[in-house]
């Protein structure tokens, strides 16, 4: 068949575009068609490691559940926030330093020949390609710099639906909002209105849906109900800890959530733990009664450590440990365990640390991005169920840590090639490894219990979305 592109455009953020994208990329690829995800221009600091490089948590389990290879060309270009004002800039997986110099808008122009080559090769060896759009389409300040929603739908000549958030209130006029400014040329490329998140009876939608087809000509296809559980990690924040846990709640886990927290979707699975609370902590009082802290990545680690100092949480996460609390750091949080941050560089800045572990952090120019496999050693204490477990995740870090030498009492490494220690005490853990309650024998080893498995999640996606389009629409949309 001719390659067809469906993309999946928003009113806002967060209007539900990343998991309709993964949910069409598995419907797809269940018709027996070679598929694959594409998205321009992701702004996220949740990144996953792929051949050549990286690109965003999104985009990577966009791939898994068309059955691809994730690939740099699915996310040419990611931009890492580092600062409210500053971001890394990330093309074809490799960070490259001009760009992350250069502004904003002046940067559109050097990386859409990129951005075209990468969709382009995509579209030669594939049947479909699913895009997602990023914010809305109808920020008319960025129109004109535009290298991630319409001038890729004209591009890839893509179908395109309009998915809007109806539990936020004003989706009507969200929908007819962005169709009214997107230029009249472009309204052709749309194909669809999409509800997300409705809860209650759908026939009291009745006669809007009716009444904005005919200011439009463009059809509701699909209302969405509210879904919280369908178990893919959120794009663009924390997601939702409502809910709790499934049943009698064992262990809460208190994830630190500091301002440029990184890599935060390798938490989902805790969320389908049987007896597993989790939660997200701010403040001191949102970290008592917790059984773990969990001090996760971060894309600015001496600015959020300051973050965290100014929140008095530094003393409370201390004072957790001296009770004999389990805590865990994973990359950024690893370094802030230590006692010093480094940076001869200014890749990052330095700080000293808290002085959980005996450890000393050096930012260094090159970053470190690969795959790793590896096997715990002997632990002790809260993580001793972790001892000779194998385990297998993804590095991303410009830091290159070490045991300070006078300090070495304090402390051990627990993992090969400097990529996990632990305190003396056993209480305390830091890894470099991201992805561990991703990996199924850590799962069992820590909770005696298994997550569902991704391929579950997609195909749970692609049924959803089966049940509550209309008929044919998306068969439709490659016709």
């Amino acid at each position: 068949m001719t390659t067809r592109c469906v993309m999946v455009l928003g009113t806002t953020s967060g209007a539900g575009k990343s998991w309709l994208t993964a949910a069409l990329c598995r419907w797809y690829a269940r018709q027996g068609l070679k598929v694959a995800p594409f998205k321009a221009q992701n702004m996220s600091n949740n990144a996953r490691v792929v051949g050549g490089g990286e690109i965003g948590s999104a985009q990577y389990f966009q791939a898994l559940a068309a059955r691809a290879v994730p690939d740099v060309r699915m996310n040419p270009l990611l931009l890492k926030p580092e600062r409210d004002t500053h971001s890394q800039v990330v093309l074809m997986g490799q960070v490259s330093a001009e760009l992350t110099a250069m502004p904003w808008r002046g940067r559109s122009e050097r990386v859409w020949p990129r951005i075209a080559e990468a969709l382009d090769a995509l579209r030669a060896e594939n049947d479909v390609v699913v895009i997602e759009g990023a914010g809305s389409p109808a920020e008319i300040n960025l129109m004109a710099s535009d290298i991630v929603n319409l001038r890729v739908a004209r591009h890839a000549d893509a179908r395109c639906l309009l998915v809007t958030d109806i539990d936020r209130g004003g989706a009507f006029a969200h929908l007819y909002g962005t169709w009214a400014l997107m230029p009249e040329s472009d309204r052709a490329l749309l194909r669809g209105f999409v509800l997300n998140k409705f809860r209650g009876d759908a026939s009291l939608l009745a006669p809007a849906p009716q009444q904005l087809q005919a200011l439009t000509g463009i059809a509701t296809v699909a209302t969405l109900p509210m879904w919280r559980e369908h178990g893919l990690p959120e794009e663009d924040g924390v997601f939702d800890d409502r809910g709790h846990a499934s049943g009698t709640v064992t262990r809460t886990v208190a994830i630190v959530a500091y301002p440029r927290i990184s890599n935060l979707d390798e938490f989902q699975p805790l969320k389908n733990v049987p007896g597993v609370r989790l939660a997200w902590a701010r403040t001191p009082a949102e970290l008592a009664g917790a059984d773990w802290i969990v001090l996760p990545g971060s894309k600015h680690t001496s600015g959020d450590l300051a973050w965290l100092r100014a929140q008095g949480l530094d003393c409370a996460i201390a004072a957790h440990a001296a009770g004999g609390g389990a805590v865990l750091g994973v990359c950024g949080g690893l370094q802030m365990l230590g006692e010093a941050l480094v940076d001869p560089h200014g890749i990052d800045g330095n700080a000293p640390g808290l002085g959980l572990l005996p450890l000393v952090t050096v930012f260094e120019r090159e970053k470190t991005v690969r795959h790793r496999a590896a096997v715990f050693g002997q632990l002790g204490g809260a993580w001793a169920s972790l001892s000779n477990v194998p385990v297998a995740g993804y590095e991303i870090h410009h830091g290159q840590t070490a045991i300070h030498p006078q300090m070495a009492q304090d402390g051990r490494a627990v993992m090969p090639e400097g990529l996990a220690w632990q305190n003396a005490r056993g209480n305390v853990l830091g890894l470099y490894l991201h992805g561990l309650f991703e990996d199924a024998a850590a799962l069992q080893a820590l909770f005696g219990a298994a997550a569902p498995t991704l391929d579950a999640t997609f195909d749970g996606l692609a049924d959803f979305i089966d049940n509550h389009f209309e008929a044919g629409v998306l068969q439709g949309l490659i016709a």
